[in-house]
């Protein structure tokens, strides 16, 4: 699935996302390979995937050597099919995470507004838009895809139809900008997780855990006891269902520090004796970064 994405980037490194060109995750990546491996005179190649899944998938495997996805915006919260896939992979965790600011537009062959009858974009990405797309568009339908760039190839057939992407998405594929600045708050952001089949880190400013208990009255209390007895202050709680059976879920939880404090280190050991399945994805920084100005086109 290897592509020279960008040539000032080629191998040995293969970093997997979610594609194709023109997408967040590869502008994430894109930002992350300047600020973090092209100091080192180190050199990348960009992995676009179809899915989520089928990037962490390749790290998984040892296809790529790490896959960048996003875990958490802003406006919509967690991403939950990276979530439910890595609970699903016991190989990857967390090394280092990064932050995308996401600046949206609506990419048209169309004249104007009033004529688009329907508009593509990934779920999260018509979530963000979803107040602008109803006081703005309310009489077009809203198709979800797989990735904010997917549909764009379609779109020179049918000027009634449109996509929300970025503006470089735009300028990749040829299709023209009709509206901008469209997200309905003017902070939106993306986090991403870089994953790789290395042992957890136990390094940074947050750790990131998940773990299942048993089905029963305040299960969930003793591990949020435990936390909060050795002062770790929890920056998210997060259930997904366990897909075994109706109401049974497992729950994610991030706090504030390492895995390498004595209370981490404790409250750790403790909620293995509470929990059914605990799994540690790792302790990592938050860091943002930009698209590079730069770019073959």
């Amino acid at each position: 699935m290897c592509s020279a994405a960008a040539d000032l980037l080629s191998s040995p490194i293969a970093i997997a996302h979610l594609g194709p060109p023109g997408t967040y995750a590869e502008a994430a990546a894109l930002g992350y390979v300047q600020q973090f491996i092209a100091p080192d005179q180190k050199r990348a190649q960009l992995c676009p995937y179809p899915s989520i899944a089928q990037a962490l998938q390749a790290a998984a495997d040892g296809s790529v050597d790490l896959a960048l996805i996003p875990v958490e915006n802003a406006i919509q919260g967690s991403v939950t099919t990276t979530l439910d896939t890595l609970w699903q992979l016991d190989t990857l965790h967390v090394q280092q995470a990064v932050e995308l600011a996401i600046a949206h537009v609506l990419l048209s062959h169309g004249a104007t507004l009033d004529h688009l009858k329907t508009v593509y974009s990934h779920p999260q990405a018509l979530g963000q838009c979803q107040r602008w797309l109803k006081e703005t568009l309310p009489q077009v339908q809203l198709i979800p895809t797989a990735s904010t760039t997917e549909a764009l190839g379609d779109l020179a057939q049918d000027p009634a139809s449109g996509a929300i992407a970025s503006a470089r998405a735009g300028q990749l594929h040829n299709v023209p900008t009709l509206a901008t600045n469209i997200s309905d708050h003017p902070g939106n952001c993306t986090r991403f997780w870089i994953v790789r089949r290395d042992a957890p880190k136990t390094v940074g400013d947050f750790t990131s855990i998940a773990f299942t208990v048993p089905n029963v009255p305040g299960a969930l209390l003793k591990p949020l006891q435990i936390l909060s007895d050795r002062g770790l202050n929890l920056c998210r709680l997060e259930s997904r269902p366990t897909r075994r059976s109706f109401g049974e879920y497992l729950f994610f939880v991030d706090w504030e520090g390492g895995l390498d404090s004595t209370a981490s280190q404790d409250a750790l050991e403790e909620l293995r004796c509470h929990t059914e399945v605990c799994k540690v994805f790792g302790s990592y920084t938050v860091t943002p970064v930009d698209l590079p100005q730069h770019l073959p086109q």
